[in-house]
């Protein structure tokens, strides 16, 4: 039996190796690359970009095509989403929700700060409103009453009213409403146990992962990707450490069904539906590549002569870019920078 499911792990590998070729089609993700989505696109492209909707398990569905990966739970008690896409996919999005559930927007939960993940907070917030809790009168604010509660770690809240690097504050509407500090947050919404889970300085230093409990779903954010080097955003907390300790949490609440294929179903910022043993492959990659680089940096190498010996290379054909907003070499230096710190 294990050799017939490392023979099945052996065939899907190297089927979704040749499709990437092809352009990175798939059955799960028809979406265009996100490599070419995480940057805003030209004006004109957001028009005819389209917004797909996968069903995953449970009354978890998956919607493509946005920015990163939007994951959404319906239920009897409305409409919760993962992260909003780019602000000017919003109509799109909503329409795509409105074809699972005609219920209210209760929720909607950050994964981090990056526009390509929270840039539809503002109008999607508005199009839903919250459950207020008891002993409630009067008007307790448009904020708080007359939109969809947005939570998010508290670093995202206070990069998105305070950016760095000169950029513009996120419009006041689009903040998270709720934050948490602790490791944890826990919710019970549609009947099913949420738990939303902080990796510290990963991604950036706001990544939170979702675990839907009863649909055994784990919606990753960028902590995990399919299309990509895992992207290290040093200039607001990243680090390639918390990116595997990440991984090592995915790999930890997940169980695989039979001969190790399906079960837990994993949502990544970006890329196809997953189960645990492509974030299991997915880690052993950049585990390998970060011991490469620190034994380069013991043996007191130089960013320039790390980048040189091309400790990425085996995997390059998989996940290497020259061009675009995150290149190998760019994955390299922040690997690198990381360890060095």
């Amino acid at each position: 039996m294990r050799m017939v499911s490392r023979c099945k792990r052996t065939a899907r590998l190297a089927v979704t190796a040749l499709l990437a070729a092809l352009g990175g089609a798939s059955i799960a993700h028809a979406a265009p690359s996100s490599a070419r989505l995480r940057a805003a696109p030209p004006r004109e492209d957001f028009s005819k970009a389209e917004v797909h909707v996968l069903p995953v398990q449970g009354n978890v569905y998956m919607l493509v095509g946005a920015g990163g990966n939007i994951t959404v739970q319906v239920g009897t008690d409305g409409v919760l989403l993962v992260d909003t896409g780019f602000a000017q996919m919003s109509d799109k999005v909503l329409a795509a929700v409105r074809t699972l559930s005609g219920g209210p927007i209760r929720y909607i939960i950050n994964t981090h700060v990056h526009p390509d993940h929270t840039g539809g907070n503002e109008a999607i917030a508005k199009a839903g409103s919250t459950i207020a809790g008891g002993n409630v009168v009067g008007n307790i604010g448009a904020s708080a009453g007359d939109q969809a509660q947005i939570i998010a770690f508290q670093t995202v809240l206070d990069r998105m009213a305070e950016p760095s690097g000169g950029q513009p504050a996120a419009p006041e509407s689009a903040w998270p409403t709720e934050t948490y500090t602790t490791p944890e947050r826990k919710l019970f919404f549609n009947g099913e146990g949420i738990v939303m889970i902080h990796i510290p300085a990963a991604h950036t230093d706001g990544d939170t992962m979702v675990f839907f409990r009863r649909s055994d779903v784990v919606s990753a954010g960028d902590i995990f990707v399919t299309d990509s080097y895992p992207v290290v955003d040093l200039a607001r907390g990243g680090n390639i450490e918390g990116i595997i300790a990440g991984l090592n949490r995915i790999i930890q609440i997940a169980i695989p069904a039979d001969e190790q294929e399906g079960g837990t179903l994993v949502i990544p910022g970006h890329g196809r539906l997953c189960d645990v043993a492509d974030v299991v492959w997915y880690q052993e990659m950049v585990t390998i590549i970060r011991d490469r680089i620190k034994d380069m940096i013991g043996r007191g190498m130089t960013l320039a002569q790390v980048k040189a010996a091309r400790p990425t290379r085996d995997y390059d054909p998989r996940y290497g870019s020259t061009q675009g907003f995150w290149t190998t070499d760019k994955f390299v230096e922040a690997v690198y920078r990381s360890l060095k710190h």
